[in-house]
């Protein structure tokens, strides 16, 4: 589980993340050396280069480039096209490698000194090196630019001779005009080559497209260009209506034909002339003639009479003659019926017939009216670039007057020098701002801690105090005491030194909520940042307090405490832990603090971590809880041992040391994880050994400098004369410890 880091300095550390212009200008002082070395380096370049620069001559030449008369003309281009579109692309085209090994070839540029220099030999222009050489010195020398809000260009030659640089740009000039009409020439045959190739592909295929539609037209017995104008539809239209007449002729044979046939045939002559002709009716009036002649004769003279006979015999004839006309009738009905259904039938089998050859055509109807499309689209495109075939004969005939010389090359009278000073300075500037570049740039590669916002900002803990490095005289070292050596608060009570322990005591006493903290651990992230001495120094500042203090040595692997006291390290926490000594024999004393107990590490043992550990170390701190009012402990680094995490466990502060450009920002974060997993009440950092020339803090101790300050004056010989009078015994009362108990 990752640790919590501390929220105390959450706004600091946010406030320490900006990049404000006061970091940037305290940056750049840090490394002032570095830039203003980088800038006279610069400086001292710039002066060479002026005075080494080369004596050339310039020469310069200007023309217009605008819209000319065959752009009247031109296939697909615009009639009064705007030039100035065009101009980026006409200054590529001088700068071409093309129509610059044109003008080294026309001025013999290969073999002239005052371009490449004396060469001794004859140089071909048509050797690739030589070619490559020549080109890239004339890109080199030759600028073009064109004049803003204008259609003018101006061309630039840059060389150490004055009649070249003006034989270049004239040359580079001409062979530019030429260029221009040969290229716009070539490309209008080019046009009309491609155009009349391609008119006779077009003819030969408007051509065959043309025989093929007069094939199919014979075919279908077209008549004139109208496909739907043949003798197949005519045909068709003809047996159609036919087939409609004969359908009503059988029709009406049919209806006939029924009508007369489901008649009674003794009033067949009642059926109308539409179905039976008039004889039958002729033939009844007068067999009813005969019937009443008879019935007359009858009554009259009897049946025998001779006459009765004759009207008898012609009744008969009268009754064989109408069976004999409606048999007809119904006869000539049905062969009627007959005839005229045949006459359908007939009609309708021509009309299906034409039908299915009108079908069989269809599919060539399709392709002539496809092949009648393809003539006409072919015929268009042939007659359009026919009229654009005679365009472009006529663009190639046109003179074009596009590009015009305006200002001719002339030799300069003299050579294009560039100012020294305006060298020397650009050159210093540009210096400059790559030191300062340089100096961001190994800022953000130090993993060094320097800053306070820095600190806070990577450790995620507050500032508790920064502690400057420490001089030491020598004038009269040998007559202090080994202490008094050692300890800079002690030696020199109202310096910047002194001043720095005072305030790192004020914060660790307001550190701890509800009162002040009784065991203080020091510890680093790695060795030689300054653990012992800041241990020392603050057991000192501490004991000025009038309170007893003891300071335990637990470095028990490179034990130093010791060595800065002058004691001797034979006897102490490791004596008291394994028995052999008791704590009042453990602990020394310093003439030079009274209040101030030592208790020494003692032997080196073979297992520190496991003493340090164990519950008698634990029982010791809470014996000496009782006796002394602070007990400052210098431990091992973090990330070499585990001991300092195992004495934090009883500690009621825990505080970093940080050595000012030693430690590093991982070793740092990574002591900082170490203490927060095991839970210890880390307070906060020191900033130890810090440079008081620095210009990062110089607004933290500038004020130091007011020799009377009147609390270090107060703290600093207060506690001596306190204490001038009185000696602490470990083993009898101590009145001045408010109350505390003697040591057991």
């Amino acid at each position: 589980m990752d640790a919590e880091v501390p929220t105390v300095a959450s706004g600091t550390a946010q406030n320490a993340t900006d990049a404000t212009l006061s970091e940037a200008w305290v940056t750049i002082r840090a490394r002032k050396k570095l830039i203003l070395a980088i800038a006279s380096l610069g400086a001292i370049y710039g002066f060479y280069q002026g005075a080494t620069q080369p004596r050339l001559y310039d020469a310069s030449g200007t023309i217009e480039i605008r819209s000319g008369s065959s752009n009247e003309y031109r296939i697909g281009g615009t009639a009064g096209g705007d030039a100035s579109s065009r101009l980026p692309t006409e200054v590529a085209i001088l700068k071409s490698d093309s129509l610059l090994l044109s003008v080294a070839q026309d001025q013999n540029l290969a073999n002239d000194p005052a371009f490449l220099g004396p060469t001794g030999r004859y140089q071909n222009v048509d050797d690739p090196v030589v070619r490559q050489r020549v080109v890239s010195a004339l890109q080199r020398d030759i600028s073009v630019v064109v004049i803003p809000k204008t259609d003018l260009v101006r061309i630039s030659c840059t060389t150490g001779n004055a009649q070249l640089s003006a034989k270049i740009v004239n040359q580079l000039v001409h062979d530019y005009i030429v260029h221009s009409f040969q290229s716009r020439d070539e490309a209008t045959k080019r046009v009309s080559n491609f155009f009349s190739t391609t008119l006779d592909d077009l003819k030969q295929q408007v051509e065959t497209s043309q025989e093929q539609m007069l094939e199919l037209q014979k075919k279908l017995g077209v008549l004139g260009f109208d496909p739907k104008d043949n003798q197949i539809t005519s045909t068709l239209d003809d047996l159609n209506r036919a087939a409609g007449a004969a359908g009503l002729a059988r029709i009406a044979a049919e209806t006939r034909y029924q009508v007369l046939s489901s008649m009674d045939p003794s009033i067949l002559d009642q059926a109308g002339n539409a179905y039976a002709p008039s004889n039958v009716s002729n033939l009844r009036n007068q067999l009813n003639l005969a019937q009443t002649s008879l019935a007359e004769l009858d009554v009259n003279d009897g049946p025998n009479n001779p006459k009765e006979k004759a009207i008898r015999s012609r009744m008969d004839e009268l009754h064989k003659e109408i069976a004999v006309e409606e048999t007809r009738i119904l006869s000539e009905a049905k062969q009627a019926y007959l005839a005229a259904q045949a006459q359908e039938n007939q009609t309708n089998n021509a009309l299906d017939a034409e039908k299915a050859t009108a079908y069989k055509l269809r599919d060539d109807l399709l392709q002539y009216t496809l092949r009648e499309r393809e003539y006409e689209a072919n015929r268009t495109l042939y007659d359009g670039l026919e009229q654009r075939l005679r365009t472009a004969g006529v663009e190639a005939g046109l003179e074009s007057t596009e590009i015009e010389p305006i200002d001719k090359a002339n030799p300069p009278l003299g050579p294009t020098l560039k100012p020294r000073t305006n060298i020397l300075l650009i050159d210093t500037f540009v210096m400059l701002i790559f030191g300062v570049i340089l100096a961001f740039v190994l800022e953000s590669l130090d993993t060094g801690l320097r800053s306070v916002a820095e600190i806070e900002s990577v450790s995620g803990l507050p500032s508790l105090a920064l502690i400057p490095r420490a001089r030491r005289s020598v004038s009269d070292e040998t007559s202090l005491s080994t202490a008094m050596r050692n300890l800079g608060t002690l030696s020199s009570p109202k310096s910047q030194f002194s001043e720095a322990f005072r305030a790192l005591r004020t914060s660790l006493l307001l550190s701890v909520a509800g009162g002040e903290p009784k065991v203080i651990l020091l510890t680093s992230a790695t060795p030689s940042e300054g653990k012992t001495t800041v241990s020392i120094n603050l057991a000192c500042v501490l004991a000025q307090r009038n309170v007893r203090v003891l300071i335990i040595d637990a470095d028990l692997r490179r034990p130093t405490v010791h060595h800065r006291f002058g004691l001797n390290g034979k006897v102490g926490l490791t004596s008291v832990l394994t028995g052999s000594v008791s704590l009042e024999d453990a602990i020394q004393t310093i003439p030079e603090i009274p209040q101030l107990d030592v208790l020494v590490s003692g032997p080196v043992p073979p297992f520190p971590t496991e003493m340090l550990s164990s519950e008698t170390m634990h029982h010791l701190l809470e014996r000496v809880k009782g006796i002394y009012t602070h007990i400052v402990m210098d431990s091992p680094p973090l990330l070499s041992v585990t001991d300092s995490v195992v004495l934090a466990r009883d500690s009621d502060a825990v505080v970093m040391i940080v050595r000012h450009g030693k430690s590093s920002k991982h070793a740092m974060r990574r002591a900082r994880d170490l203490l927060v997993r095991s839970g210890a009440p880390v307070t906060g950092i020191v900033l130890n050994a810090v440079d008081l020339n620095s210009p990062e803090y110089y607004a933290y101790y500038g004020y130091y400098g007011y020799t009377g300050y009147a609390a270090a004056g107060v703290d600093s010989a207060g506690w001596e004369s306190k204490t001038d009078n009185k000696e602490w015994n470990p083993k009898g009362p101590d009145k001045g410890n408010s109350g505390k108990g003697d040591i057991e």
